[in-house]
């Protein structure tokens, strides 16, 4: 008998096939699982579901869910609980899922070819031509081969009388294969002698297969390795990690269409380091977003003549262009018929019976029982969201009887099924049945296809919820196909090797290379923006406790500096008007990610550009950029008005910036994604500086600030150290400014940053000389103007004026700087000739 404890909750809905059994006492492959669950008992299971929650976050393992006013980005749901499907199942569907790709493959090569199933009235040509999918454009674009369809995916889900069925077809871009793997990467760690002891079927030959697949793909070429990359929406699409992700293991590189450029027929990465051909293209942009020459004319995401390209030959797409088609809903009411015409045989895996709502005895048939039937849109973009007519009220059914009357043709009708339910841990640490659905995955292999043993189950999110959906807050689970014997070791064989070419750091888009730049500037500016921030916490709670009268002084100094500092204008930089709350201003500076130069603004700016780098940052790195994500989140849901209470998080915001620094100093290699990183971080630490010394020491300084601010600006450049054991003479202030201006040892003074500027600055592309040599001359009138000897230092620290004037002057020079790398290298400007014939070196 179950454990009641664990159990109890576990009442499966009248109707409905419970995938683990436990009415009958539990399915013969649930039997170990079952075991294993009332082993661990409700807090064990708890337990392990903490675990893998935690892995997943210090994973950084994410999906994007649209239209939340939380925010977009939420940690990948995972249940503990895997799906398991016995190996006697799982060949039949194999063998569907293997038909099933084949039949789709054939259809592919007709509707865009000779278009028999049309002619001979298979396929109501009105249905096809009537569907967006279906793009003229690349009639005869097919590429000349067996299998022009890669990738194939299929939603499985299980009716009442136990057997599985085919809800959807997945084959413009599928989704969901890296997931699948991370789930399975993520729970086998969490509940490592549950996997073990299953001896499910492994993932990796399944990859493995995929990206020999690709490297097929790739045309005739000299003898190298095809550079492959995986084309993006980019960050804000809801499956960026698994974009990531999968490019990772398959060892290709991340791009979007702004990375690359079709010349001379040819589609090139615009990398820094000189243009690379690319030969295959894994992409997960819709067809029509992918050519906005071709296609869609308002798409930026594309690339302007990758469908010419692909045409001619010089490119291979997965899948091509155009494969949307058969993502067409009104297709799989068709499924028999095409399957006994275009393979001659029975289709093998049903589909969950379908009605185009075009073809009038079917509209008669729907009409005349409309509850049995979830109606659907033809047109994706006219509403993803199937309707449940028998959940709607009476003038809502006659509202979409009318339309679907008017409009019959753009409706589908899919019989309604009770899908079955699979335990789910719920937040308690029981279980609960929660209905489910499972996605397979297939790729093309040695003139047949291969199916990935296992897929990506999702769930809904709760035990009432009928629809299964992500972005609705499904949750995913691993799925175990049992095998009868063990696995091969072979076959646990880790991620795949990392090919040469686009995969390896020196390719560098302009995208990327400007990423990384800023994500180095906002790190500094987040920094510099706490430390000062805690330097005036530290001294207001001195002229509180203290009441001495020249602590509040010190205090009312400091705070326009730290205006000048963050640029939060207007702040207290108005000594006549002055804000009438100081902790609210304070409050505002630290967690009001609304207010530019603020710590929250600059620390969600740095998130943005760490978010877009996924694919180029280290575990380490990333686990640390999930924390800094963490802490931000908290600054914003804190309320307080008293800034003393966000002081904590402040201090662990600073740990984690050193963390991200320390791991870039000693991590990253020398390569052009750390000269750019470098180089943000060093004009940005020393633009603060020289600003934080403009105004503590200048002309404008106020006179206590400059009798009494040496100690806290030592403090807020990490020098209080060196500045109290080094050995020189002259005032404080004169003292703290040789530390800081011309010691070349001090790793917060001016003279280091130009130092480790100059490094990162040669490190750039060597085919911009020109450009460099001109930054490095920038650099060198710089360096050269802190080399001065030491008379005219002693004029410019005892004249505040002089000082004020050459700080402005050096500081003025380095954005200038800033501004120029930015333009040589981030605006690309070579890019706007790679269209004209007289280019050999790009088409060549």
């Amino acid at each position: 008998m179950a454990n009641p404890l664990l159990f109890a909750p576990y009442t499966p809905p009248p109707g409905h096939f419970d995938e683990i059994g436990l009415a009958v006492g539990g399915h013969p492959h649930w039997q170990n699982l079952i075991a294993s669950l009332q082993g661990l008992g409700v807090e064990g299971l708890r337990a392990r579901h903490q675990v893998l929650q935690d892995l997943l976050h210090e994973g950084g393992v994410t999906y994007n869910v649209y239209s939340d006013p939380r925010g977009t980005e939420r940690a990948w749901p995972l249940d503990t609980v895997p799906m398991l499907l016995d190996s006697h199942e799982w060949a039949n569907i194999e063998l569907g899922l293997t038909q099933r790709a084949e039949l789709f493959n054939a259809l592919l090569i007709d509707l865009y070819g000779p278009q028999r199933t049309l002619h001979d009235g298979i396929l109501p040509a009105e249905l096809v031509f009537g569907y967006s999918g279906f793009l003229r454009p690349c009639m005869g674009s097919l590429p000349v081969m067996p299998q022009v369809l890669t990738l194939y995916a299929a939603d499985l889900v299980r009716g009442a009388d136990g057997k599985l069925q085919v809800l959807a077809d997945r084959t413009q871009a599928p989704s969901g294969a890296g997931y699948a793997l991370e789930n399975r990467l993520q729970l086998s760690r969490a509940v490592p002698s549950l996997f073990r002891d299953a001896q499910a079927h492994r993932l990796t030959r399944y990859f493995q297969a995929m990206r020999q697949a690709l490297m097929s793909l790739a045309p005739e070429q000299e003898e190298r390795v095809p550079r492959m990359v995986l084309l993006s929406p980019g960050p804000l699409n809801e499956a960026w990690f698994e974009h990531v992700f999968l490019a990772r293991y398959l060892g290709l590189t991340v791009v979007q269409g702004q990375d690359l450029v079709v010349s001379q027929g040819r589609v090139w990465l615009k990398s820094l380091s000189g243009p690379e051909p690319v030969d295959v293209i894994l992409r997960r942009v819709d067809d029509a977003f992918c050519d906005p020459l071709a296609l869609r004319q308002d798409s930026w995401l594309g690339v302007a003549g990758l469908l010419e390209a692909a045409r001619q030959g010089r490119v291979a797409i997965a899948n091509p262009l155009g494969t949307g088609v058969l993502e067409c809903p009104g297709i799989r009411a068709y499924m028999p018929q095409l399957s006994e015409y275009l393979l001659g045989r029975p289709l093998r895996l049903p589909t969950v019976p379908t009605r185009w709502c075009g073809d009038p005895q079917a509209l008669t048939e729907v009409l005349a029982d409309l509850s049995a039937w979830v109606i659907r849109s033809l047109h994706p973009q006219r509403g993803r969201t199937p309707l449940f007519p028998a959940r709607l009220s009476a003038d809502e059914r006659d509202d979409l009887v009318r339309r679907m009357r008017a409009r019959p043709g753009d409706y589908v009708a899919q019989q309604a099924v009770d899908l079955s339910v699979i335990p789910a841990v719920s937040q308690s640490g029981q279980l609960e049945p929660r209905r489910m659905s499972l996605r397979s995955f297939v790729c093309a292999r040695d003139g047949s296809y291969q199916v990935m043993p296992g897929g990506l189950t999702r769930v809904a999110h709760a035990p009432d919820a009928y629809m299964v959906s992500n972005q609705l807050g499904g949750v995913s689970k691993d799925t175990w196909v049992l095998s009868s014997e063990p696995e091969p070791p072979e076959a646990a064989a880790p991620g795949l090797p990392l090919p040469a070419g686009l995969g390896m750091p020196h390719s560098l888009p302009a995208r990327v290379a400007e990423s990384l730049f800023w994500m180095g500037r906002y790190a500094e500016r987040t920094e510099g923006g706490i430390r000062m921030m805690r330097l005036v916490l530290r001294r207001r709670r001195l002229a509180q406790e203290s009441g001495d009268a020249d602590e509040a002084l010190l205090l009312v100094s400091l705070l326009p500096l730290m205006t000048q500092l963050t640029a939060t204008f207007p702040g207290f930089a108005d000594a006549n008007q002055p804000p009438h709350d100081v902790s609210a201003e304070l409050v505002d500076v630290i967690a009001n990610p609304e207010r530019t130069g603020s710590i929250s603004f600059n620390l969600n700016a740095l998130l943005k550009a760490g978010y877009a780098l996924r694919d180029r940052v280290s575990g380490d790195s990333w686990r640390v950029v999930s924390a800094l994500r963490e802490r931000a989140r908290e600054l914003q849901r804190i309320q307080s008005s008293d800034p003393e209470a966000l002081a904590p998080l402040l201090d662990e915001v600073i740990t984690h910036l050193l963390a991200l620094s320390g791991i870039a100093q000693e991590s990253i290699a020398r390569n052009l994604g750390w000269a750019f990183l470098e180089a943000g971080r060093r004009v940005e630490r020393a633009v603060l500086l020289m600003t934080l010394l403009r105004h503590a020491f200048g002309r404008a300084a106020p006179s206590h600030l400059a009798e009494r601010g040496v100690e806290p600006v030592l403090a807020f450049a990490e020098s209080l150290p060196l500045f109290r054991t080094a050995q020189a003479n002259g005032s404080d202030a004169s003292r703290a400014l040789q530390l800081l201006l011309r010691d070349e040892s001090n790793p917060r003074g001016l003279p280091f940053q130009l130092r480790a500027l100059q490094v990162a600055v040669m490190a750039l592309p060597a085919d911009f000389a020109e450009s460099q040599a001109s930054l490095l001359q920038r650099l060198k009138v710089i360096q050269d103007s802190t080399a001065e000897p030491s008379g005219v230092w002693q004029k410019r620290f005892q004249d505040p004026s002089v000082l004020d004037d050459w700080l402005m002057t050096q500081s003025q020079e380095l954005d200038r700087m800033a501004i120029q790398l930015s333009e040589v290298y981030f605006a690309f400007p070579r890019t706007r000739h790679l269209l004209m014939e007289d280019s050999p070196e790009w088409g060549s």
